[in-house]
C-alpha cells in the first residue's frame, strides 16, 4: 500500500508532462503561441567603414522583421551646437502672439533621419511648401516619429519676452521647465530652425526588402563636425538596433568652428576678407557691411548669428590700421566721431541679442534693403547734376584728393 501512495505523485507528474507535450504539438501543428507571435527580433546593422575624411558615403546593411519598417536616427555625438527659435506667430486660438524665445544648447551639430525609398514622395510634397514646411508632418506621415529620439531629449529653456523687449534685443524672464511632450513638440521646431532645410534632416535612401533585409548609402557631405557619429536602426519605440560607430576627420587647412557647426577651408575666407578689406577701408566703413552678405552668399552653412557676431569683431583690425592711416593725413574730425561712437556703443548693446530674434530670412532682407538703400543714395550723389548743385561737396572732393596727393608725396 505504501509503495502505491508513493507512485501516485510519479504517475501525475508523467501525466501531466505528456498533457504539456500534446499541447506544444498541437500549437506547432497549427497558430503559434501568444508570446512566440508577438516576439520582435531586435535589427541588425552594419557598416563597410568607421572613418571619413571630410565627407563620403557610408554603405549601411542590416535585418529587421519582415514586414516592418525600418528608419536610420544618424547624429554626430562628440559636437553640439545651439539652436533657437523666437516664436511671435499668432496663435489661432487666442489671437494673441505669445512672443516667447526658445533656447537649446544641445542640438548636434549633425542631425538626420533615413525612411525607406517609397517615402520621397512625402519629402518631395513637403517641400513644395518652401519655408512654411513642418518637420512634425514629415515624421507622421512617414511614421519615423520613434527614430526621433536624441534633439528630443535636448535641455530647452523658454523665455517670455514682450514687443518692447524684443525690440530691444532681449530674452525676456525664464519660464519653468516643460513637460517631455512640449519639450519634443519645440525640439522639432528648434532642429527645424537649426538646419533649415527639409533635405538636411531627412531622407529616402533605405532599400527595404519584403524578407526584412534593407539597405542605405548615407553620403555625410563635406565641411560638417568632426569626431564620432553614431547609426540606429529603428523600428517602434522599443525595437532599436545596437548604435553603429563612424569617425569623420578633417585636417588642415579645414578648421572646425564649434559655435557654428561646420567646417570650413581657412584660405577662402583669408583671401575675400582681404580684397573685402581694402575696399571696405577705401570707403570708410571696414569692410563688415561688404563682409556679411558675401559670407552668407558663399558660406550658406554658417549661421547668420555667427556670421555677424564674427564680423564684428575682425573689423577692429582694417578699423585699427585704417584710424593709424586716416589720423596721419588729418581725415580725421574726433569730435564728431566721438559722438558718433557713443551712438554706436549703445546699438552695440541691442544688436547682438536682436540678431538671434531674427530668422535669416528676415536678417536678409532687412540689411538687403539698408545696402540697395545707401547704394542708391551714393550713386546719386556721384551724377554730375548733383555735384553741379552742391559746391560745397565739389570742395570737399577737391580738399580730400588734394591732401591724398600730399601724403602720396611724403611718403616718398
Amino acid at each position: 500500500m505504501n509503495m502505491r501512495r508513493g507512485l501516485v505523485p510519479w504517475l501525475l507528474a508523467a501525466v501531466m508532462v505528456l498533457l504539456g507535450n500534446n499541447g506544444v504539438v498541437a500549437a506547432e501543428g497549427g497558430a503559434q503561441p501568444a508570446d512566440q507571435s508577438t516576439a520582435v527580433t531586435a535589427p541588425t546593422i552594419a557598416i563597410d567603414k568607421t572613418e571619413l575624411n571630410d565627407g563620403g558615403t557610408i554603405k549601411v546593411r542590416g535585418r529587421v522583421p519582415a514586414g516592418k519598417q525600418v528608419f536610420l536616427e544618424v547624429w554626430a555625438t562628440e559636437h553640439t551646437v545651439r539652436a533657437s527659435r523666437f516664436d511671435s506667430d499668432l496663435d489661432k486660438d487666442t489671437q494673441k502672439r505669445p512672443y516667447i524665445f526658445y533656447l537649446t544648447e544641445d542640438m548636434p551639430a549633425y542631425y538626420k533621419i533615413f525612411v525607406p525609398k517609397e517615402m520621397q514622395a512625402i519629402i518631395d510634397q513637403e517641400k513644395k511648401l518652401g519655408r512654411k514646411w513642418s518637420y512634425s508632418n514629415v515624421l507622421k506621415e512617414t511614421g519615423a516619429g520613434d527614430a526621433f529620439t536624441i534633439p528630443a531629449k535636448a535641455k530647452i529653456d523658454r523665455y517670455q519676452s514682450s514687443l518692447m523687449a524684443s525690440v530691444i534685443g532681449s530674452r525676456g524672464d525664464l519660464l519653468p521647465t516643460m513637460e517631455d511632450k512640449e519639450n519634443r513638440r519645440r525640439a522639432m521646431q528648434l532642429t527645424k530652425a537649426r538646419f533649415r532645410s527639409i533635405d538636411k534632416v531627412f531622407g529616402a535612401d533605405i532599400d527595404l526588402k519584403p524578407d526584412g533585409t534593407f539597405a542605405a548609402d548615407i553620403k555625410i557631405r563635406e565641411g560638417l563636425s568632426p569626431g564620432k557619429y553614431k547609426i540606429v536602426a529603428v523600428v517602434d519605440k522599443k525595437t532599436k538596433s545596437e548604435p553603429a560607430v563612424f569617425e569623420n576627420k578633417i585636417a588642415f587647412p579645414l578648421i572646425y568652428m564649434d559655435n557654428a557647426g561646420t567646417s570650413l577651408n581657412i584660405f577662402y575666407p583669408f583671401l575675400l576678407s582681404l580684397f573685402i578689406a581694402i575696399f571696405g577701408v577705401l570707403m570708410g566703413a571696414g569692410g563688415g557691411f561688404l563682409m556679411n552678405p558675401v559670407l552668407l552668399t558663399l558660406f550658406p552653412a554658417l549661421p547668420h548669428t555667427i556670421v555677424a557676431g564674427t564680423v564684428t569683431p575682425t573689423v577692429l583690425f582694417s578699423q585699427g590700421s585704417g584710424i593709424y592711416n586716416y589720423s596721419k593725413i588729418k581725415f580725421i574730425n574726433w569730435k564728431l566721431g566721438c559722438v558718433i561712437g557713443v551712438s554706436m556703443l549703445l546699438g552695440g548693446f541691442i544688436g547682438p541679442k536682436l540678431t538671434e530674434l531674427v530668422t535669416l530670412e528676415q536678417y536678409k532682407s532687412a540689411f538687403g534693403w539698408i545696402l540697395i538703400i545707401l547704394a542708391a543714395l551714393m550713386f546719386w550723389q556721384t551724377t554730375p547734376g548733383y555735384l553741379a548743385k552742391n559746391k560745397k561737396e565739389q570742395a570737399i572732393m577737391s580738399q580730400f584728393k588734394k591732401r591724398a596727393e600730399e601724403a602720396a608725396k611724403s611718403k616718398k
